[in-house]
């Protein structure tokens, strides 16, 4: 049976990590919604575009394109053989609803959705070291509390739909890839 995951955490919470450990062991497509908007607005497709023009005046992509651009993805033929790992979407609960319905409408739904919970004081070491120029304390602690507002009603929704599994992220890489292989290994 195909495994259709989403992973949900803050930033510095190890989601990239993680997944590329699961990508290593588990058969299923690695999505990322930043390289879904990339390739589309490379290849210039008309969702590429509109995404592009909402992008350029500094403003979010709705949810209607985003959706559109996810759904295609999960159509194509090598997530449908093999399940999905998605990762940045859904954002909000209406791009949750949408997803839940898509994949009601071809008889599959989501797994898991793994929640990498990190104590915020973590959180702030880990990006303070990532090094990036415009990483500040303020910076950061901003960043973190738009994205506790939009996780947090998610990591609800799906705990309500009883595919939530919150992860210890914190400490030991290998102990932590240890709990996200015993959940998934319950899936089958």
């Amino acid at each position: 049976m195909t495994k259709n995951l989403i992973l949900l955490g803050l930033p510095g919470a190890g989601k990239g990590t993680q997944a590329e450990k699961i990508i290593a062991d588990y058969p299923m497509v690695h999505i990322s919604t930043g390289d879904i908007f990339r390739a589309n607005m490379k290849e210039e497709t008309e969702l590429g575009q509109k995404a592009k023009a909402f992008m350029d005046a500094g403003n979010l992509v709705p949810d209607e394109i985003t959706n559109a651009m996810v759904a295609d993805r999960l159509a194509q033929s090598d997530v449908v053989e093999n399940g999905f790992m998605l990762d940045g979407y859904p954002r909000n609960e209406e791009q949750a609803k949408f997803l839940d319905q898509f994949l009601a409408d071809r008889n599959d739904k989501v797994s898991a959705t793994l929640y990498f919970q990190v104590p915020d004081q973590v959180l702030v070491d880990r990006l303070m070291n990532r090094g990036r120029a415009d990483d500040t304390k303020d910076v950061i602690a901003h960043r973190l509390e738009v994205n506790k507002k939009a996780n947090l009603p998610l990591v609800d929704y799906y705990e309500n739909h009883g595919v939530l599994h919150t992860i210890d992220g914190n400490g030991e890489l290998d102990r932590i890839y240890s709990d996200v292989k015993t959940v998934l290994d319950a899936l089958d």
